[in-house]
């Protein structure tokens, strides 16, 4: 279990280690809430506008993950579970990585531009939540809420990314934002971190690093996370109430909160399952999406 790590590249591999630095892959963790922001807004979205939200959490997530790399490019060189990430092991520079920290951002606010100007004036906002991300750990022991909330306020571009065009004031975007949905989204990605950072509780608390594990040990981040999980499920269906889901959103948020509540059946039996228990995260965004679409298509 120790060894495992999603960023872990060879030396060998530039093109692998530059995926691996921005892990494209987990934008399926945001993307999907992102439109499912737009949609529950109940504001019209263009074809246009979809493209432009998945160029803007695009670019935001190249940018954070690769300075996220930087930041902790010295924890990561101590850590022997991460040894073998890109910039560690010399796969990628640190300019090609202070590169793409520049080449998202400006991919980030551009998208924001063309989406509309309250989309433009809360961008700031939201990639400064996103970039401090790597210094909260040093802060504190509740990083995990930070992450969360980076991945929840997607839920919040994409819904404003749908009313800026027709809303009078940026009170009136706000107003469209599924605020259920960006509790949710923070709460399940914190309870599936904590779950994650269990991995890392040993090595936290020598290294004087903030982190649920690291301090209420292994039965304290199992039960946080429950309950993280618990109120995001709650969360969820209580959406699927307050926004008259049909039968396709209801099949695939219920698909979805199961696969949750499944991660703790996982580790429960075995923390050796912690990798496996992560990676079925990247199907829950698609799943509570699709059936959001589906009915929306339907309708």
């Amino acid at each position: 279990m120790a060894s495992w790590d999603p960023g872990r590249v060879s030396r060998s591999s530039r093109l692998r280690a530059l995926a691996r630095l921005v892990r494209v892959e987990h934008t399926l963790f945001s993307l999907p809430f992102a439109y499912v922001g737009a949609l529950l807004s109940r504001y019209p979205c263009s074809t246009a506008d979809y493209m432009w939200i998945a160029l803007a959490l695009l670019g935001l997530r190249t940018a954070a993950m690769s300075y996220n790399n930087i930041a902790d490019l010295d924890i990561d060189r101590l850590n022997p579970r991460s040894r073998h990430r890109p910039l560690v092991v010399g796969a990628v520079s640190l300019r090609d990585a202070w590169l793409l920290v520049v080449a998202g951002s400006a991919l980030y606010y551009l998208s924001a531009a063309m989406l509309n100007i309250y989309a433009l004036l809360l961008s700031p906002l939201v990639w400064l939540v996103a970039m401090t991300y790597p210094h909260a750990k040093r802060v504190h022991w509740l990083p995990h809420i930070h992450l969360g909330l980076t991945l929840g306020l997607a839920v919040l571009g994409g819904a404003v990314a749908a009313s800026g065009d027709e809303a009078r004031s940026l009170a009136e975007a706000l107003a469209s934002v599924p605020w259920t949905y960006v509790v949710a989204v923070t709460l399940w990605v914190a309870g599936f971190d904590v779950v994650y950072s269990i991995m890392d509780e040993e090595f936290d608390r020598r290294q004087g690093l903030g982190s649920i594990p690291a301090k209420l040990g292994t039965r304290g981040a199992l039960a946080s996370a429950a309950v993280m999980h618990s109120a995001a499920v709650a969360l969820f269906l209580a959406g699927g109430l307050g926004y008259g889901f049909g039968p396709a959103a209801w099949a695939s948020t219920l698909a979805a909160s199961a696969l949750i509540l499944y991660q703790h059946l996982l580790v429960r039996r075995s923390l050796s399952n912690i990798p496996k228990a992560f990676n079925l995260n990247l199907a829950v965004g698609l799943l509570v999406s699709m059936g959001l679409i589906l009915d929306f298509l339907a309708g």
